[in-house]
């Protein structure tokens, strides 16, 4: 009974398997999701795709069957399809977003269904709540990047969809997005994409100036916050600009006090509250540095010495160019100047004697430790010994790299002692004052100091101080330099110096002649106007100046006179008298030269009838008549006479006398 029962079971199994496979359409392959089954869908209306299996010698399908069923799996809606479909194009769910499900399957034209193949569908358009506004600095540095800005989670249940993350748009605008949809956002929209979770950004870079930041959450099925969370960005990468007031250019004697000064044309360096503390800075040395909020900051250096001095200020969004480090960023380094500070008077001391081939050179030796001497600054006195007398400033001579130097004219100086006091200076401009030398002797020296000279001159071979030479004709100037009683003096330069007279032009002629080597020299004079003329040896280092007695050179006036006849008659036509008064160019005066028109008889002296003016070329003319029946049978002579006249550069001369006979 027991084998019988068992065949049975086996007949029934296959009975059943045969008609399966040959009564039932199988299963519909590979039914799919447009948009995938595991997505989640922010629309109710989903589309579906399926590949029909084949009928494997079966009755041919017929129809086509799908049901849906809520997230808890109730049926909520069945159809049956009255032609072999291989896609849905539209099933549309409930507004109630969730995972719903759908089943398909395959009716054959016997009326056997086959079994069902199953899809899920998620479908959530539900839209997160806005997220808070993110914490950002209110100025933001170049220290602060990279920038790690956290946005907060949307408060309240989440979507069933749950969070995938979060939108966020940075613009230079405001009132920008980060999704171009008004309510939802496509992936590459979402900038964080790891869940509710993911929510820190971090900003390598920003443009200087101001930014905004928008952010929203995003649901799984792409949903966006119906509001988003802005933020405002402020950026200021750029030092404040620090300059120091009141540091000296060199050393100085007195403390010296320092402001520094910053200003800055983004956040700006006003301390009030907004962003970080500003401030500004003055280090001196490797000291504890002065730090005063805002943007001004002072400080004083007080002791001596070179002080190297470091300003830098801080800027409201942490911008500092102090040197240090910040966050990991080396800040640039800080500005610097010097300031140095002497007090001490220097050390001033005359050389311990002159230089023998120089002793008119007065020199004085300057030394400091600190600021270093200042040779371009000081003066060297002069007063006879013991007299007590105000010292007198000699001229300044170019000073050496540590020495004050002074000239004295001896040779100005009448014999004597005479003592000297010299005022050094050091960088810093403290002065000192001494009267001795560095070996403590007093600088006192006996006048002379060179060796005298004796110069002399004269006009040719005679010892005449004064020539007088008709116009037109030079003159030799001889002379001859010597020192002590006859020592010659060869190659020395002698000036000759011409001082014409009033009139004249130029006023003055300078010459240089050399002496030979027996100390003797000779120039020509060249012919022109009256003078002055004075030989001088302007001296050496060694040797005194001296000058030659004035001599005097006087030129004749140069007058010509023509008459118009050599015969006059009385009571006749007058005569006429034309002439000229010769001269150098330019020295005939403006208004001309007066000249006195003579006369006499034989045996008489000469006798002026007329005193007449020339033009500015030295012409004059003049009409003369007979009147006296006396003149008839005489000889008479005239001339011309140019006398002396305060802008008349030569000496009286007339001109060659001009006979004529009265008839």
């Amino acid at each position: 009974m027991r084998a019988g029962l068992a065949a049975t079971a086996v007949l029934a199994a296959v009975l059943t398997l045969t008609t399966s496979a040959v009564g039932s359409p199988a299963r519909p392959v590979d039914l799919q999701v447009t948009g995938g089954e595991d997505a989640w869908h922010p629309e109710n209306r989903f589309e579906l795709r399926w590949i029909n299996p084949p009928t494997s010698g079966g009755p041919p399908l017929a129809a086509t069957h799908y049901r849906v069923r809520d997230p808890l799996g109730t049926v909520i809606g069945e159809t049956r399809i009255a032609w072999v479909s291989d896609g849905i194009a539209a099933l549309t769910l409930p507004k109630a977003p969730g995972a719903y499900s759908a089943e398909v399957w395959l009716e054959d034209a016997a009326g056997e269904q086959g079994p069902a193949a199953t899809a899920r569908l998620r479908f959530d358009n539900s839209r997160p709540a806005a997220i808070e506004p993110p914490s950002v600095p209110s100025w933001i540095g170049r220290t602060f990047f990279p920038l790690r800005v956290r946005l907060g989670h949307p408060p309240g249940p989440a979507p069933v969809s749950g969070i995938r993350g979060y939108a966020v748009a940075i613009d230079a605008a405001p009132g920008g997005g980060p999704c171009a949809a008004p309510d939802r956002c496509v992936d590459a929209e979402i900038a964080l994409r790891g869940g509710i979770e993911d929510d820190t950004l971090t900003i390598a870079a920003l443009w200087e100036g101001t930014s905004y930041l928008q952010a929203v959450a995003v649901s799984g099925a792409g949903m966006k916050s119906a509001t988003s969370a802005g933020a405002v960005l402020r950026v200021d990468t750029v030092d404040p600009v620090t300059r120091l007031a009141g540091a000296p250019a060199g050393w100085t004697n007195q403390s010296v006090g320092l402001i520094a000064s910053a200003t800055d044309a983004g956040s700006g360096m006003k301390p009030d509250g907004d962003g970080l503390l500003p401030y500004t800075a003055i280090r001196v040395d490797d000291g504890a540095p002065v730090i005063a909020p805002g943007g001004s900051a002072a400080a004083t250096v007080i002791a001596e010495g070179a002080h190297r001095v470091a300003f830098y200020a801080r800027d409201k969004a942490g911008n500092v160019d102090d040197g240090g480090d910040s966050n990991g960023f080396a800040n640039r380094p800080p500005r610097t100047a010097w300031v140095r500070i002497d007090r001490g008077a220097p050390n001033v001391a005359f050389a311990n004697s002159e230089d023998p081939r120089d002793p008119d050179l007065l020199r004085v030796r300057i030394s400091d430790s600190l600021a270093g001497p200042d040779p371009s600054r000081g003066e060297i006195g002069i007063r006879p010994a013991g007299s007590g007398d105000r010292f007198d400033p000699l001229p300044a001579a170019a000073p050496g790299p540590e020495d004050l130097r002074a000239r004295w004219d001896s040779d100005a100086y009448p014999p004597g002692q005479y003592e000297f006091r010299a005022i050094g200076y050091d960088a810093a401009g403290n002065a000192a004052r001494t009267t001795r030398r560095r070996n403590g002797a007093p600088m006192v020296l006996s006048n002379p100091l060179k060796a005298a000279t004796t110069l002399g001159a004269s006009f040719g071979a005679g010892p005449a101080l004064q020539r007088t030479v008709p116009y037109g004709r030079g003159i030799r100037l001889d002379g001859h330099l010597i020192t002590g009683r006859s020592s010659a003096l060869g190659g020395m330069p002698v000036r000759i110096v011409e001082r014409f007279a009033a009139g004249a032009a130029p006023a003055v002629q300078v010459s240089t002649v050399r002496t030979g080597p027996s100390g003797t020299f000779s120039l020509r004079l060249a012919p022109g106007p009256s003078r002055d003329v004075t030989a001088t040896f302007d001296g050496s280092p060694t040797l005194s100046r001296s000058s030659s007695r004035p001599l005097h050179l006087g030129v004749r006036s140069a007058v010509r006179l023509g008459a118009s006849s050599a015969l006059a008659r009385v009571g006749g036509a007058p005569l006429i008298f034309r002439g000229r008064v010769i001269a150098a160019p330019g020295t005939v005066p403006d208004a001309g030269k007066a000249v006195q028109l003579q006369f006499r008889v034989p045996g008489l002296a000469w006798a002026e009838f007329r005193t007449i003016q020339t033009d500015r070329r030295g012409r004059f003319r003049y009409a003369y008549s007979f009147s006296d029946d006396d003149s008839r049978g005489a000889r008479f002579q005239f001339r011309a006479y140019a006398p002396t006249q305060d802008d008349w550069p030569y000496e009286p001369g007339g001109s060659r006398p001009v006979i004529v006979r009265g008839r």
